[in-house]
């Protein structure tokens, strides 16, 4: 193939549709029409074909792009299979992705990076579920580009009243979810009719082949009107030179342009732009570069360097579109790491407002969200991000979340909008801050988090524990999961997503209290990891102190103080700890108490000595 790759443009587009429509057929037949095969794939190919199909002589297509063994052997596309490839006219991207509606987050992955998605209908069946799973999702990922490809003509006679009838109802579709752009035809994929070439077996369709529309299609990224630019890098190779390096995602910057760093207000003005190949007068969208300041500004990763005359948004609270990709279900308040540019906050969903029945695009009550599902969601943030909506810029405005513990991709998101009140509360300075408070109590503030199981010893502990501080004369409170529940908690039961919000409730609390100046002793089972690494997160270096009272489950039944485990096994207590729902122990406390092997005198002991520094007056 003649010609330079350097001067073509690129075009990232996606495959999608319902199981079986010939999704990867289309595409290994793309690569074979733009002259992409080599010769000897080409009788490997023919090779291959022959002993999948022993009595068909037609090459089967679908074997370039199926490489999963897996894939194989069930016929269908798993995993996202990215191809690369040219014509003589533009350079290409494709990803080929799943269909069955369990991948839906694989096909979200792709639909990510994509201009163009072209969706397979196959004419024997119509729009399928998946159809309008794929659509909504592309039309949320910001795609606006739709080729429809009616697949598998040949199997119909070729009739145009087939096509037309499945042309006209998608284009109903796309209409309902904001897509405009739509191009349809007809093809046969595993014969090649219109995909490469035209066909003649459908003289009634005048138009162009798919290679053609793929080729000529024009398409405009989303993206922000006014300079932007993360920084992804702050390039420092010796004392004489600070750069500070990422890729422009909206606008233009010139050497003298004033910027403003965000979030914040410090200003300066680009004196130069380097980039490899040596200094440029200007950059634009799309460009990797390293720009340098007339002046000394506090910039590190994460930052976004905007025009200073047009900066962008900032806000810590916002409504959200969410495609949730975790095994296990989104629980409102659960704490995520959020990943947005550049730049890493901590994060929780603060409520669902309707999760999305994406076959209907219904809305729902929702009290969580599960594998694959989409959520319209509040979003709060711990520190404010410079954002653009989604519509406008992907990059300042789409995110992804991280589970806190495994480091896993758990969701994908689009903000829409920041909410008002994240612009109308603020912080209110105090004169008399944490260390005044301490100081004129002549301690250190902490807070001791007992966990375990119900009947652990937890509540006893800490009784005992704040018994023998407060009579050294040190300032205390505690905490009990069980009296809160008579008042601060009163409305939550004992669901995971109550569980969640539980002690997200009673962290609050106790970091409040420390800023008093005081020890708070934290009495909650506090069954999940996720939410202990919440309380945690809110506390400085040192302040936050794990206990586990680990005690086996055996000897918390014998003793259940409270018959709450004779209830459980009895199913009048649903979602109890221990019995029908789950512990997580922690991995690595601050503190591991024993009960079973260890005297309550020695417990108390250990800890004022990691309290304070030295045992309480009259031990041993």
């Amino acid at each position: 193939m003649s010609g330079d790759h350097s001067k073509r443009s690129l075009l990232r587009f996606i495959t999608c549709g319902s199981v079986d429509d010939g999704k990867s057929t289309l595409l290994g037949r793309l690569l074979y029409d733009a002259g992409m095969l080599p010769d000897d794939q080409i009788e490997a190919l023919k090779r291959e074909s022959r002993l999948q199909h022993a009595d068909d002589d037609v090459l089967d297509f679908s074997l370039l792009t199926d490489g999963l063994d897996a894939e194989r052997q069930q016929g269908i596309t798993i995993d996202v299979a990215y191809r690369y490839f040219h014509s003589t006219h533009r350079n290409f991207v494709v990803a080929d992705c799943p269909g069955h509606e369990q991948y839906t987050r694989n096909m979200a992955t792709g639909a990510s990076h994509a201009d163009v998605a072209v969706v397979l209908v196959d004419a024997r069946k119509g729009l399928l579920t998946q159809t309008r799973r794929h659509t909504y999702i592309c039309a949320l990922l910001g795609i606006r580009h739709v080729v429809l490809a009616v697949n598998k003509m040949d199997l119909v006679d070729f009739q145009q009243d087939v096509y037309e009838a499945i042309r006209e109802a998608y284009a109903e579709l796309a209409q309902t979810l904001g897509i405009h752009a739509v191009r349809a035809l007809p093809v046969a994929a595993l014969t090649g009719d219109n995909v490469g070439a035209s066909s003649s077996n459908m003289p009634w369709y005048k138009g162009p082949t798919l290679l053609d529309v793929l080729e000529t299609i024009s398409v405009t990224p989303a993206q922000a009107d006014k300079f932007r630019m993360p920084v992804q890098w702050v390039n420092r190779p010796d004392q004489t030179f600070r750069g500070y390096a990422g890729t422009v995602c909206g606008g233009l910057v010139k050497v003298g342009d004033s910027i403003v760093v965000q979030p914040g207000t410090h200003q300066a003005r680009v004196a130069r732009i380097v980039t490899a190949d040596g200094d440029l007068p200007q950059a634009r969208t799309g460009q990797a570069v390293t720009l340098t300041l007339d002046r000394e500004v506090d910039i590190s990763r994460g930052d976004v360097i905007a025009e200073a005359m047009h900066p962008a948004p900032e806000a810590d609270q916002f409504a959200a579109h969410v495609l949730w990709m975790g095994d296990e279900a989104l629980l409102p308040n659960r704490g995520y790491l959020l990943k947005i540019g550049t730049r890493t906050v901590n994060a929780r969903i603060t409520s669902i407002k309707h999760k999305i029945d994406v076959n209907t695009q219904a809305q729902l009550a929702a009290h969580r969200l599960e594998l694959n599902e989409v959520g319209y969601c509040n979003l709060d943030l711990d520190h404010p991000i410079a954002f653009e909506a989604y519509a406008d810029s992907h990059t300042l405005g789409g995110f992804i979340l991280i589970d806190r513990q495994t480091n896993a991709t758990v969701a994908c998101g689009m903000l829409d909008f920041a909410l008002h009140r994240a612009a109308n509360v603020h912080w209110q300075h105090l004169d008399v801050d944490k260390q005044t408070r301490a100081h004129g109590k002549g301690q250190q503030p902490r807070c001791l988090w007992f966990t375990g199981l119900s009947g652990a010893g937890k509540s006893t502990i800490a009784n005992l524990l704040e018994r023998r501080l407060v009579a050294m004369g040190y300032h205390t409170y505690l905490l009990d999961g069980d009296n809160l529940r008579h008042g601060l908690n009163r409305d939550l039961g004992f669901t995971p997503e109550a569980r969640v919000e539980n002690v997200r409730r009673v962290a609050e609390v106790a970091h409040l209290m420390v800023d008093a100046g005081l020890i708070v002793l934290v009495c909650v089972i506090s069954p999940f990891r996720s939410e202990r690494e919440f309380a945690r997160s809110l506390f400085t270096g040192g302040e936050f102190m794990e206990v586990f009272v680990d005690t086996s489950l055996e000897e918390c039944e014998r003793r259940d103080p409270k018959g709450l485990y004779r209830k459980a096994r009895a199913g009048e207590i649903k979602n109890f700890t221990g019995i029908d729902s789950p512990y997580q122990a922690p991995e690595q406390p601050d503190m591991h108490v024993r009960t079973d092997r260890t005297s309550l005198e020695s417990v108390v002991e250990q800890l004022v000595l990691d309290l304070i520094g030295h045992p309480s007056p009259g031990s041993a």
